[in-house]
This record gives structure tokens, C-alpha cells and sequence, in this order.
């Protein structure tokens, strides 16, 4: 299977897919790191796809999306973005409405708490 499909079926089969360097339990690099502590404290249930140990995932990933940088968030089938619109969507709600409409479960009282924090 080649990393085209091998990504595209991870996609489809998850609702929630994070494309990053390490794990969601020991991320690799700070951008990693910020998105996947969003989604861990937001309690959403998602997979971790660890661009560190394919490298024909890593360049695979950013050829799928055309996007070049590595976190990269898929929230059923769809590319959201990076770490910084992650950041910008948590705090805008914006993250809050799309989990909402794909019908992704998530703490919205964590949510809250996170822009709280940053307001």
C-alpha cells in the first residue's frame, strides 16, 4: 500500500486524525505538542499518526494536503490545518463548532477553560 493510501484510509476510517512528530502521549516537537494537548484536554478521542517513524508518511502527508508543515489535523475525512489555526480555532470556537457539525464528541467546559486561560 502505498503512503497516498495508507494515508487516505487512515482518514476515512477515523473520525479524528492527527498527523504529528512523536505520539499523543510524548510528542516530538512543540507545535506537536501544543495541538495534541489541545485535543487531549478537550477529551476528543482521535489517532495519532507518527510522522517520525515513516518517512514516506511524513512527505506523504504534506503531498495529500498540500500543506507543508507537520501537525496536520483531519476531522472526518476533512484537512483543518496546522498548529497555529488549531490555536486560532480553540480560541475563536471555532474548533468548538466544527467538532459540533462532524458530530465529534469533546468537554466543551474544557474548551471554555482553555480560552479562559488565554483571554
Amino acid at each position: 500500500m502505498s503512503a497516498q493510501d495508507q494515508i487516505r484510509e487512515t482518514i476515512t476510517k477515523n473520525d479524528v486524525v492527527l498527523y504529528m512528530k512523536g505520539t499523543k502521549m510524548m510528542p516530538q516537537c512543540g507545535f506537536s505538542s501544543r495541538v495534541a494537548g489541545v485535543l487531549n484536554y478537550m477529551g476528543v478521542d482521535y489517532v495519532d499518526v507518527n510522522v517520525l517513524a515513516d518517512a514516506d508518511v511524513r512527505q506523504g502527508i504534506k503531498d495529500f494536503s498540500n500543506w507543508p508543515t507537520i501537525p496536520q489535523l483531519y476531522v472526518k475525512g476533512e484537512f483543518v490545518g496546522g498548529c497555529d489555526i488549531v490555536t486560532e480555532m480553540t480560541l475563536s470556537g471555532e474548533l468548538d463548532a466544527l467538532f459540533e457539525a462532524k458530530g465529534v464528541a469533546y468537554d466543551k467546559d474544557a474548551a471554555n477553560k482553555i480560552r479562559e486561560a488565554n483571554a
